[in-house]
């Protein structure tokens, strides 16, 4: 029986429905690195793969973003796509676009079909934020919620409050990745997923980052979050592990609690 919830795509549990389902990050900056990166992370079979689209030098060209997000999805074969622009405030790179050009972005990326999921962050403009909801659906396209806070982690109460606040905004998915000062902050992190899970009724994703928080890369899943990140070619965050060494822990993990 699972403990994490699973993503469901076309009516059918991402990755036949195991945990943690692994996520790949692209964040180069050309079209040609960036190709040549997925090349890269694709032929490592991860679950999803994320495009930090604040990486690229040309996000502020939409027609631009639109031909390359085509040829990502086509060259992914199959493996699904979650476009990521991360805002300065919450650990991403400075661009070219303010928020209403942002939203404007991802209603386009939306409306083209090219993506399976977007991540969208909770810290928006409620406005913005409910129309990126209204375009990934009219879409097709799911919606991840997300929260970041690369200072702190906040008490376990404040990270459940996000994944509630998620589900309530109407998001698909709900995100929460935090920066432990101390190892106990992971434990804070890990019983807020635990808790979260039984909340609330969608997926969660929850993160740790850092060295400190590794830990919750490795075996977050087993406290009910449904996704981790792994390095395939360059990290996104701090603390992602390369993808061999987290499917070496994990198949060890997985063997362990089946004998349970």
């Amino acid at each position: 029986m699972n403990i994490s919830k699973p993503l469901i795509l076309n009516g059918r549990p991402i990755g036949g429905g195991k945990e943690p389902l692994v996520c790949m990050p692209l964040v180069a900056k050309t079209e040609s690195a960036l190709l040549h990166e997925l090349s890269i992370v694709s032929a490592k079979a991860p679950d999803l793969i994320e495009w930090r689209v604040d990486f690229f030098e040309g996000i502020a060209d939409t027609p631009r973003v639109l031909a390359l997000a085509a040829q990502i999805a086509q060259a992914a074969a199959g493996i699904p796509i979650i476009f990521t622009r991360r805002s300065i405030r919450e650990g991403g790179e400075k661009i070219a676009l303010n928020e209403a050009q942002v939203l404007a972005l991802y209603q386009a990326v939306c409306a083209a079909k090219c993506v399976d999921f977007v991540d969208y962050e909770l810290s928006s403009d409620p406005q913005h934020f409910q129309a990126a909801l209204h375009a990934a659906h009219q879409a097709g396209v799911q919606l991840i919620a997300s929260f970041h806070n690369f200072q702190q982690t906040p008490p376990s109460a404040e990270i459940v409050a996000k994944f509630i606040q998620a589900e309530q905004a109407g998001a698909d998915i709900a995100k929460v990745a935090v920066m432990p000062r101390v190892i106990e902050d992971v434990l804070t992190l890990l019983s807020a997923t635990l808790d979260g899970n039984r909340i609330i009724k969608l997926p969660i994703i929850s993160i740790s980052m850092g060295s400190f928080g590794s830990l919750s890369r490795l075996f977050g899943w087993v406290f009910g979050s449904s996704v981790t990140f792994a390095v395939g070619a360059q990290p996104s965050a701090p603390g992602q592990i390369p993808v061999e060494e987290l499917r070496t822990v994990q198949e060890i993990l997985q063997r362990t609690l089946a004998l349970r």
